[in-house]
């Protein structure tokens, strides 16, 4: 998906823009994947390990613990070396947005049909990139196709 010959660069700093900002998305998007992960291990098991936050993510345990560290300066986790995580009052927020969201976009592609495994993992995907007027016409649809 290269440029043919002779064809025009975009604008250098309009290219660094952008992707600039996809990279920002996808931080925001993994701590939003991260916090969701927390508040569901919380809430099932009673505390969040690196070690089962690892193994659900299928990352290495090092990447989570690196993970958490970023999360902690950012204010949505609390961690002490070798002991569980735990969500600040911020990271809960964001963890019940984005489980709001997942919702919303799980019902929406299985309105459309979508099989059920197909949708989970979908659903994984596109939460992170739904603007609220997108969820907001999703949740109209859910409402309207019952």
């Amino acid at each position: 998906m290269g440029m043919g010959r002779g064809q025009a660069m975009p604008d250098a700093d309009k290219q660094a823009a952008n992707f600039q900002r996809v990279r920002e998305a996808h931080q925001v998007e993994v701590a939003e994947d991260y916090v969701e992960l927390i508040a569901d291990l919380i809430e099932a098991t009673g505390e969040a390990r690196a070690a089962d936050i690892a193994r659900r993510l299928g990352v290495s345990h090092p990447t989570v613990v690196k993970a958490i560290g970023r999360l902690q300066r950012d204010g949505l986790v609390e961690s002490l070396p070798y002991r569980s995580v735990f969500l600040t009052e911020s990271g809960r927020a964001m963890a019940e947005r984005s489980k709001r969201r997942h919702e919303v976009v799980l019902g929406f592609l299985k309105a459309l049909g979508v099989a059920d495994e197909t949708a989970e993992r979908d659903a994984e995907g596109i939460e992170h990139h739904v603007s609220d007027e997108t969820l907001s016409a999703f949740e109209r649809f859910i409402r309207d196709s019952r």
